[in-house]
């Protein structure tokens, strides 16, 4: 949810943890649900992720998109869910320009057409920095800023 808001991107959870997604992104009139999933594992020169619920494939309308996390490269994955449904995981090459997944790689531009937003995640500047904060110097002290800023600024209400 953090590095979906990163890129400007409205991010609404569901109440409770029944829903078969876990987060929507959108406006009013037009939600996209996506699903996440995360490995670590190494196998065979690529990443397993399970794409799975429990011990079997998530059915047809669970969910709009999967977004998956390899940790050890720090790659998001924006897949559509036809890609994924019926499938009990996919594997993920990162930096291979072969693979058939590293096009969906950083795709957050997916999930922005999928709503039809019209304001541009470059164009999206942080409201509250933290005051007194220098600003930070790597990608992921950044991420971290911004994921602190955004649970402040959402639930210190």
């Amino acid at each position: 949810m953090a590095r979906a808001h990163e890129h400007g991107l409205p991010v609404s959870k569901p109440w409770g943890e029944l829903s078969s997604y876990d987060f929507v992104i959108g406006k009013t009139g037009r939600f996209v649900s996506v699903q996440v999933k995360s490995t670590l594992m190494k196998e065979s020169g690529g990443y397993n992720c399970t794409v799975r619920g429990g011990h079997k494939a998530y059915a047809p309308g669970s969910f709009d998109f999967v977004a998956c996390y390899v940790i050890p490269a720090d790659a998001w994955y924006i897949i559509p869910a036809e890609v994924v449904h019926g499938k009990r995981s996919i594997v993920f090459y990162p930096g291979s320009p072969t693979s058939k997944h590293e096009s969906y790689r950083e795709a957050w531009h997916v999930l922005r057409e999928a709503v039809d937003l019209k304001q541009p995640a470059n164009e999206i500047v942080s409201q509250h920095p933290v005051e007194n904060e220098e600003p930070p110097r790597n990608p992921m002290e950044q991420r971290m800023l911004a994921s602190f800023n955004f649970v402040r600024r959402h639930w210190e209400r």
